[in-house]
């Protein structure tokens, strides 16, 4: 569109005290012929945006550039209707963290406006990608607890839900429960199961489509049309879904492989699941005799927060032996329960459970490491060590319950992994491929329960292989995958116990139904959950390389039969990682594109002499990281920072034209990567970083040294730590020779 800009800078918030803005105003009239151009004591206020409402209304301004706060401030206030609205923060990373009234203060001040207007100048108003025909039925895979709750909760707000559930009823572990934790304040008493009323909810719910003894055939398509085929006893089923629920519970631990705690080896050491079924009798005797137990001993942690088992911890076992403790001492007012723990863990308000069943005198908890189990003789002997008893010690015990922790049903076996690993050598050999033996076969890469028909694999990534666990990222994702419009719930998603699960599932089934109306109004989803653009391909100049579907996080961008990219845009987070990836600068959005970003370091002025530096700052951690030490007034160097979407953004050809412009440096600010992420798109700062390995040998023969380009890890809570990294970077950069590129 043919754009008339507005700039309008605010001198309120120590503006005007920091820098001389009348100098702004003619970097704008003089430098770039900005046709409209104002400044105002307080921009916010209701007097501030009238007058740019005044100016859109009546001289057809259509671009705003906002001088003032930063983008992440104000947000509200300064969007207008059909308006191109852009952000040159003066205020944070200027007047809060520079000398006021210096020279190289008005520089910087100045830069952010000449980049700012070049960023309004690049950017364009979004057009919403808009499906034909978004579905907004959602699939719910998984019959249990978790997903029974996410199905009623979909199904109570108005839209159409089909259950798959792999076994031939419903209810999951839930229905095999002699009894269940409370659910309610005070927390003290057992309940009767409440699986069996939330079945009948489900079954009779006209909203709600019930598939038992069924499983996922395939599931092909995106966000608003995925195409779901289910296997059932009736032959195949095809539906189409806005978005899916993943609940496919856990599964017990092996506790074949505890041999060392004598299960096998004795009838009399079970597992918790085993208990539940004993207490449904009314009774609780043992297996070997049928003699009723008047000595229970609960081992925690059995095979879980182990190395050589699971290595963390299943959240419900200790609450489920306090809760079996529980079924002892009621069933047998004389029998004792003793429960050796590693650490008691009772989350929430199950900590009142916890000190009710402390208060009981036949119930004695102690911490200690069980060292084995001897089911030689007619009794089982519990040997414990390190006890809070003050030394070694020996339980004599009727019956010895293993609280076996969790796996979730997503995780796949070695030996699953192995057989798959042959049959995908065998298809890599047969096209012509040389198979590696050491590389290991990702478990996403296995058919599990998903089959989805996405080129980077049937099932979804995991956080961590040695957990399984289908969780994008603990503290930024809950709910969310790896894959666009599948959500994950429950103890699919990390070890919960019931409650949690239920909790889990309404939170899932919000995150479901949020995304099917994100795609039917042409929204991405989260993180950018407000944001209408979309990634634009000019195919003509494509050579088909296939970095963007490789690099792309979210399995977005296909291939056609000619190996030519293509992107499936419900799929998109508009991250912009495939902008990055692009060698050939083709693909764009309509408020951020390669010639952008560029522009924007062509146009900060540098100086014949003294230093010149810029930074990319990913919007997500290292900007708000920014602006944090700026509210603390820390002092920062001058640095020009530029907010991208993600440090995955980064395309080679911002550097080189940063440098050949004889900027002296280019910091780059990322989330932290490897163990652990924090990165919003699941990886950006780890390929800006393999980026900028290829970046050394272009370096070298423009005679510049690497080290002009650092790369710098941090999470928003590192904002302290901010003023330090900077200096230190500026310090390096001044222990070079200026930029040669200077003198043209």
């Amino acid at each position: 569109m043919e754009k008339k800009i507005g700039v309008y800078i605010c001198k309120g918030c120590g503006i005007a005290d920091a820098v001389e803005v009348e100098k702004l105003v003619e970097v704008a009239e003089k430098e770039y012929k900005v046709p409209v151009c104002k400044t105002h004591d307080i921009l916010c206020s209701p007097e501030g945006l009238d007058l740019i409402k005044g100016d859109i209304k009546g001289e057809g301004v259509n671009a705003v550039l906002i001088v003032a706060c930063s983008p992440r401030a104000k947000h509200q206030e300064f969007s207008f209707n059909g308006t191109v609205v852009e952000r040159a923060n003066i205020r944070e990373l200027v007047a809060w963290t520079q000398p006021p009234k210096e020279e190289e203060t008005q520089a910087l001040a100045e830069d952010y406006v000449r980049m700012g207007i070049v960023r309004t100048q690049n950017s364009d108003l979004p057009e919403p990608y808009l499906l034909e025909q978004p579905s907004k039925d959602i699939l719910v895979i998984g019959g249990g607890i978790t997903g029974m709750t996410s199905a009623l909760g979909v199904a109570d707000a108005g839209y159409k839900v089909y259950l798959v559930e792999k076994g031939d009823e419903l209810g999951g572990w839930a229905s095999r429960l002699h009894k269940q934790l409370p659910q309610r304040y005070p927390f003290e008493d057992l309940e009767e199961p409440t699986v069996k009323a939330t079945i009948e909810r489900v079954r009779s719910h006209s909203n709600i489509e019930v598939f038992t003894s069924s499983e996922i055939d395939k599931i092909s398509g995106f966000p608003g049309q995925f195409e779901v085929e289910i296997k059932t006893a009736d032959g195949l089923q095809k539906r189409i879904a806005g978005a899916i629920v993943l609940a496919a519970g856990f599964r017990p631990y092996d506790a074949n492989k505890l041999e060392h705690l004598g299960y096998g080896k004795s009838p009399d050491v079970i597992t918790n699941l085993q208990m539940e079924e004993i207490a449904s009798k009314g009774r609780i005797t043992r297996p070997s005799d049928g003699r009723e137990v008047k000595r229970v001993a609960f081992i925690q942690c059995a095979g879980s927060r182990d190395p050589n088992h699971l290595p963390y911890c299943s959240s419900y076992c200790c609450l489920t032996s306090l809760k079996q403790a529980s079924y002892v001492r009621r069933l047998n007012p004389d029998a004792m329960a003793y429960i050796i723990y590693k650490d008691m863990r009772t989350p929430g308000q199950y900590e009142l459970f916890y000190k009710k069943m402390q208060d009981d005198p036949g119930v004695m908890l102690t911490k200690g490491e069980v060292t084995g189990v001897d089911v030689s003789g007619g009794s089982l002997y519990v040997s414990v060590k390190d006890t809070l008893l003050g030394g070694d010690v020996k339980i004599e015990a009727d019956l010895v319950v293993l609280a076996v922790g969790m796996e979730p049903n997503t995780k796949v076996e070695p030996e699953e992994l192995a057989k798959w690993k042959k049959i995908y050598d065998e298809q890599l050999a047969a096209s012509g491929g040389k198979p590696d033996p050491n590389a290991p076969l990702e478990p996403h890469k296995v058919p599990n329960i998903l089959k989805l028909q996405y080129r980077q694999g049937p099932e979804l990534p995991v956080l961590d292989e040695a957990y399984g666990y289908t969780d994008s990222n603990y503290i930024c994702f809950q709910y969310e995958t790896r894959r666009t419009g599948i959500y994950a719930a429950g103890s699919v998603r990390q070890p919960m116990n019931m409650l949690q699960c239920i909790e889990d599932a309404m939170g899932a089934a919000m995150k479901a139904i949020q995304c099917v109306e994100a795609v039917a109004n042409g929204y991405s989803v989260h993180p950018r959950a407000w944001d209408q653009t979309y990634p634009e391909v000019n195919l003509q100049k494509c050579t088909s390389c296939k970095r963007c579907t490789e690099e792309c996080p979210f399995g977005a961008i296909d291939e056609d039969e000619k190996g030519t990219p293509y992107h499936k845009m419900t799929r998109c987070r508009r991250c912009g990682t495939c902008l990055g990836a692009c060698p050939e600068r083709v693909i764009n959005f309509k408020d951020f594109n390669i010639n952008m970003i560029a522009s924007m370091l062509k146009n900060v002025d540098v100086p014949e002499e003294g230093l010149r530096l810029v930074g990319l700052a990913c919007e997500n951690d290292a900007y708000p990281a920014l602006d944090a030490a700026a509210i603390r007034r820390e002092k920062l160097p001058p640095i020009r920072f530029v907010p991208v979407r993600c440090l995955g953004n980064l395309n080679l050809a911002w550097i080189a034209d940063a440098l050949s412009k004889g900027i002296d440096g280019v910091i780059l600010l990322g989330c932290k990567f490897g163990e652990n992420y924090q990165c919003h798109f699941v990886r950006g700062s780890e390929l800006a970083k393999e980026r900028l390995g290829k970046l050394q040998e272009t370096l070298g023969r423009l005679m510049l040294e690497p080290e002009r380009v650092e790369l710098v890890q941090l999470s928003i809570s590192d904002y302290d730590k901010l003023p330090q990294i900077l200096d230190d970077y500026v310090e390096k950069m001044e222990e070079f020779e200026p930029n040669p590129f200077k003198e043209f």
